[in-house]
């Protein structure tokens, strides 16, 4: 579901950024597999935009309210997160800290 040429840069689906071949990445289960999703699409994220949403969302959220890439861009709390990482080179990563306040990622 990647949707890239073999001669074009694969684009991130929440930043919208080039995701270069040395960069870290992974796959990301629109519906997490927890919920359902094994079997379902998937698109390729930067690894920090893919740990963006998993620090914020749980399994269950992200099944109800995100299983779409539509919907992760325009979740307002990760447009601050991807209006940062947007100044970053394309290749950046960072650590990313579970935020405040949220529950085991099973729930």
């Amino acid at each position: 579901m990647c949707g890239a040429e073999p001669d074009e840069p694969v684009v991130c689906v929440l930043c919208d950024r080039p995701i270069p071949p040395d960069a870290r990445s992974s796959l990301h289960h629109l519906t997490p597999r927890l919920k359902g999703g094994t079997h379902r699409g998937t698109v390729r994220l930067h690894q920090i935009c893919h740990s963006a949403i998993h620090a914020r969302y749980t399994e269950a959220e992200i099944a109800r309210h995100l299983a779409a890439p539509e919907a992760l861009r325009d979740d307002p709390e990760l447009s601050r997160f991807v209006a940062w990482v947007r100044t970053k080179p394309n290749d950046f990563h960072a650590p990313t800290r579970r935020a405040r306040g949220r529950t085991a990622k099973w729930r």
